[in-house]
């Protein structure tokens, strides 16, 4: 190829280098994105994969009394599974809380000669010893021995970062007695750790993030393909000229690939230049209570290559395609390229999609085995389909409204805006693609991060256990005296306004416990109950403690005058509300050696929620929508630009005859509003229903609540990019349909 040649069609005046650049900027921002996003994906798999030995493994202990036989022919405990030099017990702890943040606390039990590894420590601790992680570590050093410290026992060193989610995980191994774990039942035998994390809720979890980055990645797409084509028509003009002067077709074809992936390859780079700097940002994000390490970002370099070498190849071949399409000859454009008339057939895409979306969730709810598998893909497929299917009808309802307009118009701006979106309703409506799609993605993230589970938090109700109190079993062994001892100390601590200790037959983790609990009636108001009978002693079912229970509980007057011949088996403190007092009557009870069970509280549901898996995901939504909507506004922009640019002869013959720039500039903003106002409702609908549909896959017990008011701001600030990069381009109708520009032309 002749480099004269080339210079000639590529360069020459400032428009040229600012269509160059605007391609190179573009191509950027989209690596950029398409590498973080990359990384991202990468960074939440090897953060699950670190985590993985957090979940409870192995087969249970079966000790007494939890696990016990019931069966009459088979009467008492089962016995226990030794532990031998090659397993250890494990117990996780499913309510250790400070203030809002729920701690991961693993308890294990080994032989001297255990050769069990645990990640990031290794042999088990001691009892009565602690590993932390460094963030838990750096907690527990900063706050007050009584509200945290004195839950695990004396410290043994620091959790390696090879075993933690993230930097700021709060993770802590505590070493414990054979018999402390094997009294509730609840600990397991464990050789070995699992590589699945989440279990059964892994697909849905993994099928949430595909359609997140899928989400994000599509914007980015179509940003690419608006950026590569700026400037067409000038490109052509230029094109017909080397025409004239004897170059062939193909050779026009080559010509445009190459002036396309010189600035796209100069952009990739770019892009992953930028993707590197903003990597240590980009892992600060937390998802799901942690940040990752900026080293989980790291796509490496054969992916980054992968990346560069797809989105130049793809940015040449369409500019090279499109060249061809446009059979330009020596006098120009040899034939007109008319758009097809949009048919209702353009909402095949999107129906296909909600089919394929609603199948996998009916597949789900049946629960046909030999089915599953096909959920998770067709949800995906689905989420592609729908986004194809909004860019592809978009030009059909465009379309629509323009004839509804046409019919309506009373101006020449409405007029002319109208008949040319009539005319190319493809080309009009690819400008407001990315809002459209942007705006469906905003409510997407906005609905799936709306969720909440059917379960909720019960209210401060006289009868029900108060959501400032937090109640613990207690193990069996232990006399009344010793439980009486042991409230009383908790009941001397700041912010503990009582201590109460509930009686029955046996332990409630035993058998012949009974379905009461015993009260004191003294103690009564300090449970919250207010219509107490005329009795020494009182009862109250053990459902009492359930955070399950809605409705109020009555106290019934016990036929014993007092406790004589019960045992303690809960003990429940009162505290004025402040997350000081909390977290001082837990750690109150987890260290008062008596508890079966560590503390809880009602106000724990929300943080051992099931729903915490995907409402953790809340602020990648958030940052989706940030994203998807910058790349919208600057794909409206770009598209904008690169009409008025196209058009430039013919705005500024207008203006030779008369028409006033403010006339243009209707014109122009109208002919972005209309597809956008006819797709919007569309976008936002869609958006609610495919975030409901991924919901109801997830699990049946969310629902999809009145988005937040992050939302409305969102749908604001979409708008008025949109205004603004409609603004942004008046100038450019001014200095390019200028008369004296548009004499010289």
């Amino acid at each position: 190829m002749n480099p004269g040649l080339l210079k000639l069609a590529v360069v020459g005046s400032r428009s040229a280098y600012g269509r160059l650049a605007g391609i190179a900027g573009g191509v950027a921002v989209g690596v950029c994105l398409l590498l973080l996003l990359w990384g991202g994906a990468n960074g939440l798999s090897a953060r699950d994969d670190r985590g993985a030995w957090l979940r409870e493994t192995g087969s249970p202990s079966v000790s007494s009394p939890a696990v016990e036989d019931t069966n009459p022919a088979h009467p008492g405990p089962a016995t226990p599974v030794p532990l031998t030099a090659d397993t250890a017990l494990m117990e996780a702890n499913p309510a250790e809380v400070f203030r809002d943040q729920l701690i991961n606390r693993r308890d294990f039990a080994a032989l001297s000669s255990n050769t069990v590894k645990i990640p990031g420590i290794g042999a088990p601790p001691a009892p009565g010893s602690y590993y932390a992680s460094p963030a838990l570590k750096h907690l527990i050093e900063s706050t007050p021995r009584d509200e945290l410290g004195d839950r695990f026992g004396t410290f043994a060193g620091t959790i390696d970062d090879a075993a933690l989610p993230g930097p700021d995980s709060l993770i802590v191994v505590k070493g414990a007695t054979e018999a402390e774990l094997r009294q509730n039942g609840r600990a397991v035998l464990a050789s070995d750790f699992t590589t699945n994390p989440y279990g059964g809720s892994a697909a849905a979890y993994n099928t949430a993030l595909s359609i997140g980055a899928i989400a994000v990645f599509f914007p980015v797409l179509l940003l690419i393909s608006i950026v590569t084509g700026l400037g067409a028509a000038q490109r052509r003009e230029r094109f017909a000229t080397l025409r004239l002067i004897g170059a062939s077709p193909q050779l026009i074809s080559r010509i445009a690939a190459v002036e396309t992936a010189a600035p796209s390859l100069i952009g990739a780079l770019l892009g992953v230049v930028l993707a590197i700097m903003l990597r240590p940002a980009a892992a600060q994000i937390r998802v799901n209570g942690t940040t990752m390490f900026a080293a989980d970002l790291t796509t490496g370099w054969a992916a980054v290559a992968v990346v560069v070498a797809l989105v130049v190849a793809a940015s040449t071949f369409v500019a090279a395609h499109r060249t061809a399409r446009a059979g330009i000859g020596p006098l120009g454009v040899t034939r007109a390229v008319h758009e097809k008339t949009p048919t209702m057939w353009r909402a095949a895409p999107l129906l296909a999609g909600l089919a394929a979306m609603i199948t996998a969730v009916l597949v789900i709810r049946t629960g046909h085995a030999g089915l599953l598998w096909l959920a998770s893909p067709l949800l995906i497929l689905g989420f592609l389909l729908i986004l194809v299917g909004i860019v592809v009808i978009g030009p059909w309802l465009t379309r629509l409204v323009s004839r509804i307009g046409l019919r309506q118009a009373r101006s020449a701006a409405a007029v002319i805006a109208a008949s040319r979106i009539q005319k190319t309703p493809v080309a009009t409506f690819r400008s407001v693609s990315g809002l459209v799609i942007a705006v469906f993605v905003v409510s997407v993230f906005a609905g799936g991060s709306s969720i909440v589970e059917s379960t909720e938090v019960r209210p401060a109700r006289a009868g029900l256990l108060q959501p400032t109190s937090l109640h613990a079993t207690i193990s069996s062994g232990h006399t009344p005296a010793k439980a009486t001892e042991a409230a009383r100390q908790a009941r001397d601590l700041p912010g503990i306004r009582s201590a109460t200790v509930g009686y029955g037959p046996a332990a409630l983790s035993e058998r012949g416990a009974g379905s009461e609990i015993y009260f004191r009636a003294a103690d009564a108001p300090d449970l919250g109950f207010e219509d107490i009978p005329a009795a020494e002693t009182v009862a109250v079912d053990t459902s009492f403690l359930h955070y399950w229970t809605t409705q109020p509980l009555a106290l019934t007057p016990a036929p014993a005058a007092n406790l004589d011949g019960l045992v303690p088996v809960v003990m429940v403190l009162g505290t004025d509300g402040t997350p000081e007092a909390m977290d001082r009557a837990r750690t109150a009870l987890n260290g008062s050696g008596i508890t079966a069970i560590p503390a809880t509280s009602p106000l724990d549901l929300k943080l051992q929620s099931t729903g915490r898996l995907i409402q953790g995901l809340a602020v990648l939504a958030y940052l989706g929508m940030f994203v998807a909507i910058a790349i919208a506004g600057l794909s409206l922009a770009v598209a904008t630009a690169s009409a008025i640019l196209d058009r430039k002869r013919v705005l500024g013959l207008m203006r030779l005859m008369g028409m006033p720039v403010s006339v243009l500039r209707r014109i122009v903003t109208r002919e972005a509003a209309v597809p956008l106002l006819a797709v919007l409702l569309l976008s936002v609908g869609l958006g609610f229903l495919v975030a409901w549909l991924m919901v109801t896959f997830i699990n049946d017990t969310y629902r999809v609540t009145w988005p937040s008011p992050g939302y409305f701001v969102a749908l604001g600030l979409s708008l008025l990019l949109a205004l603004g990069a409609v603004t942004a381009t008046f100038g450019l109708i001014r200095s390019n349909t200028a008369m004296t520009a548009t004499r010289f032309d």
